[in-house]
């Protein structure tokens, strides 16, 4: 691993390297084992995450190595650079007309796949379901048993180039239309109603004691978030600007779906 680390680290400082057959070997290797699981841009360390820096440019990397190529499914016909995943029988992933995923990302067994997108070098763990045109970007972290509803965007780090993947972690709902972009992180079992749109400047105020609390970049577990507006001066005067609200907690409670059931129904949260 150290290896391919250092061949991945030359190239990206010296991208004359891609030419060379051993650079674009150690390349593939790389998308070869993030497929399989057995590598990760980020993955959790302890209460935190440490995000594995050579392993998403190897990802970058991987497009001006590769050709274009024609692609057939059926009737439907594909041309890009990145082949698309195969074989979800064997991977025992669940995958409804249209969705795609590309290679190089991660479905853990018991993945639910609606009309979606995956792209190359995500992660999705077991129990999820990505719902009906909801994408998951490049390289982004999707805990275990988490529901992303329909057309929620979850952003990736390729374009703009992003320096850490955004992560949604376990047990979490993540409402229609909502977009997490820019490497936020939502930890355990927090809900976003409808529409929240966090990214790393995003303010996410905590209104549920007597003086509000905020955060930037990162929902603290079990949050339940809504959208909302605070006022800002401007030269030109005051306007609303978009924020997050956090107006509850979710209960620490072992039965994941009566706490979610809960959370909504006490806090009147649309999803």
């Amino acid at each position: 691993m150290e290896n391919l680390k250092g061949i991945i680290e030359a190239a990206w400082t010296d991208r004359s390297l891609l030419e060379q057959s051993s650079t674009q070997d150690a390349i593939r290797q790389v998308i070869a084992q993030l497929e399989v699981g057995a590598l990760r841009v980020a993955e959790p360390s302890g209460d935190d995450w440490k995000v594995n820096e050579w392993v998403k440019k190897a990802v970058v990397l991987y497009f001006p190595i590769q050709q274009m190529e024609t692609i057939e499914v059926g009737p439907f016909e594909f041309h890009d650079k990145i082949p698309l995943k195969k074989n979800y029988a064997e991977l025992g992933v669940r995958v409804v007309p249209h969705a795609i995923a590309r290679a190089g990302s991660f479905l853990e067994q018991g993945v639910i796949m609606m009309p979606s997108y995956v792209n190359i070098g995500a992660w999705v763990g077991t129990g999820t379901m990505v719902d009906t045109w909801a994408t998951v970007g490049s390289c982004a972290q999707i805990g275990r048993h988490v529901h992303l509803s329909g057309g929620v965007g979850i952003g990736g780090v390729l374009e703009p180039l992003q320096a850490t993947p955004t992560i949604i972690e376990d047990n979490c709902f993540i409402g229609s239309r909502c977009i997490v972009v820019e490497g936020v992180r939502v930890r355990k079992e927090a809900v976003l109603g409808a529409n929240v749109v966090l990214t790393k400047s995003t303010k996410i105020i905590d209104i549920t004691g007597p003086e509000e609390v905020i955060y930037t970049g990162e929902v603290p577990e079990r949050s339940v978030v809504i959208p909302g507006t605070y006022t800002k001066s401007f030269p030109a005067g005051d306007y609303q600007v978009a924020c997050a609200l956090i107006i509850g907690k979710r209960k620490a409670s072992t039965d994941k779906k009566v706490s979610l059931n809960d959370a909504l129904r006490t806090h009147n949260v649309a999803v």
